[in-house]
């Protein structure tokens, strides 16, 4: 895995809001600027105006691709922020030995499979508007999220576009803790990320502005382009 792309941020305070995040990591992902036919795909949905603004910095040098991929974390039942695994819509990652630990039943994790194919169905839907997914087959695809924690959810989506056919695959964050650089060894071939503060405690304390993104937002950002 090549981390050359990673950049620590200076000062302490962070981002000041997704878009600022964003154009940051664009700026740390300069080295791709060279490359056509780039898919650059937000993980819905705080990713999304993240990979906006990274695709509107390289887009100014080659031609780029903006997509969305629908992520949805299997939280632990009364514990929704731990996370048993993740969805994409054809990729399934099961943290089994968590599961065993915790004495998840079967029937538990069907019906929280269940309920995240439903809304990920749902999001798909909206945000899409009829349109597939991008073909990605020999290219490289720039993964985007507003931030990584325990890196379930990316995790999957870089098996997902793998899966696809695609040819590189960058994980790339405005935030994440310093492991990050371990988390995906099998699945990324490169991990780009801006800030890693000491210590790390979640996503959202990098921003001054860690409103949730609506729906509408999501579908303005990938239709403005």
């Amino acid at each position: 895995m090549n981390t050359r792309g990673f950049l620590r941020r200076a000062h302490a305070g962070g981002f000041r809001d997704r878009h600022e995040a964003g154009r940051a990591l664009g700026r740390a992902l300069a080295g791709y600027r060279t490359q056509s036919g780039l898919v650059v795909i937000g993980l819905a949905r705080g990713g999304v105006p993240v990979a906006a603004e990274v695709a509107a910095v390289l887009g100014a040098t080659t031609d780029v691709t903006l997509d969305v991929l629908v992520v949805r974390k299997l939280g632990m039942p009364g514990h929704q922020e731990l996370a048993l695994g993740a969805i994409t819509r054809d990729q399934l990652v099961l943290n089994d030995r968590l599961v065993a630990n915790l004495g998840v039943a079967q029937h538990d994790i069907e019906a929280i499979l269940e309920r995240e194919r439903r809304e990920l169905q749902r999001r798909e839907n909206t945000y899409r508007l009829g349109r597939p997914p991008p073909d990605v087959t020999g290219r490289t695809v720039i993964l985007v999220d507003d931030g990584v924690a325990t890196g379930a959810t990316m995790r999957v989506a870089a098996l997902s576009v793998r899966a696809a056919g695609a040819a590189k695959v960058v994980v790339a964050v405005p935030t994440g803790p310093d492991s990050i650089f371990g988390m995906f060894g099998d699945a990324a071939d490169d991990v780009v990320c801006v800030y890693t503060p000491q210590p790390f405690v979640a996503v959202g304390l990098s921003y001054r502005d860690f409103d949730q993104v609506t729906d509408e937002e999501v579908t303005a950002a990938l239709t403005a382009r």
